[in-house]
């Protein structure tokens, strides 16, 4: 029977495989090595929880990446990638990353899918810039948008250089970055110099947070062109904090000295409101030393270093609005093989086996 169906409703069935059991059935023969490569992933529904992907910071050729279904580490090489860039974040439903040029040149972007080594620069900026914050919007399963805001100028006639007041935007589908205006200068210096380029999009506002204590955050409304700053509850009492998105929500997750972890959801007339606590027994496992968080929809995950292990706050697999706490173990070995510890860059993403029409 499977040797008789056509090849889209094949497809389409490989499109509910998690991303290791897809590869399996590629492996079967070149009739599903073919089928799985038209598979289509939409971003708008996604049938299982997304992984967890660990830079090591000293190295953009090599990242672990966490398989939630089996709770398993697995090491990607990505020999692909080149040298000089460091990822920035994902384009998570589209399963890429997006890496940025290191060092004193102008910005280049870059996206790849460490699964398929798919590999892709974007165009130059319309305004050269160095260490803009940098942001994404998921438009639909075809289509992103990349948004960088603030960075430094490069110097003209040897004067001295300048941050650049202005944010723009690239359409994967025109392939083109586009100047969407200008935005106030003081803003333009915070998301250069203390922004770590995490972003939310809510509610048809771009949003960035401030890693300077008191913490910060600072949104682009699109309909309006229109720059806002909202205040970050207990933000000069934090020890960490971050903002997620969750059910199209801007969420805040922060803990403070003690191990006491608290998340906060954006309401109407801008008012937080604390809706969960992380259970103390988990919370006490991140005083001291530098907490780092992550999210996506569907998952946040707060971390230190490659085998420390993870708190992982996800939505239950068998209850839409029920949301639980894990502890996830650290990786530590692959494959049988001894890991050192690495200090890592966190990101999540859902796994995409698919030919992507983008490279």
């Amino acid at each position: 029977m499977w040797n008789n169906l056509p090849s889209d409703l094949l497809s389409n069935v490989f499109s509910y495989l998690p991303p290791h059991s897809l590869a399996r059935a590629m492996a079967t023969c070149r009739h599903w090595h073919d089928c799985g490569r038209l598979t289509t992933r939409d971003t708008s529904r996604h049938h299982h929880p997304p992984w967890f992907i660990a830079f090591p910071t000293r190295s953009s050729k090599l990242c672990f990446v966490h398989n939630p279904i089996e709770s398993t580490w697995h090491l990607l090489n990505l020999e692909h990638v080149p040298s000089l860039t460091r990822p920035v974040l994902t384009i998570a439903g589209h399963g890429l990353i997006l890496f940025k040029s290191t060092g004193s040149v102008p910005l280049r972007l870059s996206v790849c899918d460490p699964f398929t080594g798919q590999f892709r620069h974007l165009p130059p900026l319309q305004k050269p810039r160095t260490n803009p914050a940098v942001g994404v919007i998921e438009d639909c399963p075809s289509q992103f948008k990349v948004y960088v805001a603030g960075g430094m100028s490069k110097a003209e006639s040897g004067g001295a250089a300048s941050y650049e007041p202005t944010l723009e935007m690239f359409d994967s589908r025109s392939n083109e970055w586009t100047v969407m205006g200008s935005m106030p200068v003081e803003f333009a210096v915070r998301l250069t110099v203390w922004t770590p380029n995490e972003s939310v999009y809510s509610r048809e506002v771009l949003y960035w947070m401030t890693s300077a204590r008191a913490y910060s955050i600072m949104g682009f409304e699109m309909s309006s062109n229109k720059w806002i700053e909202l205040s970050v509850p207990m933000g000069d009492t934090l020890e960490f904090a971050a903002m997620v998105p969750r059910d199209g929500k801007l969420t805040v997750i922060g803990g403070t000295q003690g191990g006491n972890v608290l998340v906060w959801e954006l309401g109407e007339g801008d008012e937080w409101n604390v809706i969960e606590r992380m259970p103390v027994e988990l919370g006490r496992r991140f005083i001291g030393g530098s907490t780092k968080c992550v999210g996506i929809e569907g998952g946040v995950c707060l971390y230190k270093e490659i085998d420390k292990g993870m708190v992982v706050w996800r939505r239950d697999g068998n209850h839409k609005n029920k949301w639980e706490w894990c502890w996830i173990e650290g990786c530590n070995q692959v494959s049988g093989k001894r890991l050192e510890n690495y200090p890592i860059k966190g990101l999540f993403l859902h796994p995409n086996l698919a030919s992507s029409s983008f490279f």
